[in-house]
C-alpha cells in the first residue's frame, strides 16, 4: 500500500527538523541577541517556546520571572512593545548569520524528501522564522537538493504557531484538503500542538530543539544516557499530542509506512 493512498501532503518544518541538527541556530541567536542589552538568558528559556513566531518568542522571554527581573535591574524599568521590536531588529541579523552557518541537512533528510516526492507526495514547509531570516537557509538547503514547493514563514498569517494559521495557508494555496490527509512534522512543541490543531497527522522529531544536543554532542553519550534522553523527548512529544514520533527525520517514510498499515486495519 502507497503513502498516497492515505496522505497527500507533508509540511515539514526546518530548524531541527530538516536543518541544522538540535537547533542550534535560533538558540544562540536569542542568547547574542539578549546579552547585547545585558540580560543574560539560559539555553533553556530560549528553548522554551521554540518553533513560535520569533517576535513571539521574545515576547514570551520577556515575560518569564527570570528574565523579567534581569530586563528591570538593567533598565530601571519593565520591557515594553518598543524593546521588542528592537530586540527582533537585532535578531534578524544575528539569526541570518548563524544559520548560515548551521543549516546542514540533517542525515536523511534529503533521502526522506525524494522518497516522498517519488511516492508522489507533495512537501511543503513552515517556520518561526521570518522570510528574510529564511534567505540563507532556503540557498544552502537548495545547494543541498532540498527545495520544498511551498514555504509560510513567520508574520504571514494573522497568527503563528501554535495556531494551525500556517497548515491552512500552505493547504489553501496549493489546494489540499481535507486536513486528515494532511502530515505535518515537527520537533517543537509548540508545533504538534499546530498540527493538532489543524487536524493533520502529526510527527514528532525527538532529535531537534526538545533534546537540544548538537549531533556530536549526542553521539558523545553512551548508550543508555542517549536511550534515556531520547525516550524522555518521545514522551514529551507524544503527551503533546504527537500521532507518531521518531527519533529523526530519516525515519519518516517507513515510520509512516507502518503507520499506515495499522490505520488501514483498525479502519477494515
Amino acid at each position: 500500500m502507497s503513502l498516497k493512498d492515505h496522505f497527500d501532503l507533508v509540511i515539514f518544518d526546518w530548524a531541527g527538523t530538516m536543518v541544522d541538527f538540535g537547533c542550534e541556530a535560533p538558540v544562540r541567536a536569542l542568547i547574542e541577541g539578549f546579552a547585547a542589552d545585558d540580560v543574560v538568558i539560559d539555553e533553556a528559556s530560549a528553548r522554551r517556546d521554540m518553533g513560535k513566531a520569533k517576535i513571539d518568542h521574545v515576547r514570551s522571554l520577556l515575560a518569564e520571572p527570570a528574565v523579567a527581573a534581569a530586563w528591570l535591574a538593567r533598565h530601571g524599568r519593565r520591557s515594553n512593545e518598543q524593546d521588542v521590536q528592537t530586540l527582533i531588529g537585532r535578531l534578524g541579523p544575528l539569526m541570518r548569520e548563524h544559520a548560515a552557518r548551521t543549516s546542514t541537512l540533517i542525515p536523511g533528510a534529503r533521502q526522506t524528501f525524494d522518497r516522498l516526492r517519488a511516492e508522489g507526495l507533495r512537501v511543503a514547509s513552515s517556520t518561526g522564522y521570518t522570510r528574510e531570516m529564511m534567505q540563507p537557509v532556503l540557498a544552502r538547503a537548495a545547494e543541498q537538493g532540498y527545495v520544498p514547493e511551498h514555504l509560510v514563514c513567520s508574520g504571514e498569517t494573522p497568527a503563528g504557531r501554535p495556531s494551525p494559521l500556517m497548515i491552512y495557508k500552505a493547504c489553501a494555496e496549493l489546494g489540499v484538503w481535507p486536513l486528515s490527509r494532511v502530515v505535518k512534522v515537527d520537533d517543537a512543541l509548540v508545533g504538534i500542538g499546530e498540527g493538532k490543531a489543524a487536524g493533520a497527522f502529526t510527527v514528532g522529531v525527538a532529535s531537534g530543539n526538545e533534546l537540544g544536543l548538537s549531533l556530536e554532542a549526542l553521539r558523545a553519550l553512551s548508550a543508555s544516557e542517549r536511550s534515556s534522553r531520547i525516550e524522555s523527548v518521545h514522551q514529551a512529544l507524544r503527551s503533546a499530542g504527537a500521532d507518531l514520533v521518531i527519533d529523526s527525520v530519516a525515519e519518516l517514510v517507513p515510520a509512516l509506512q507502518r503507520a499506515t498499515r495499522t490505520l488501514t486495519a483498525q479502519a477494515g
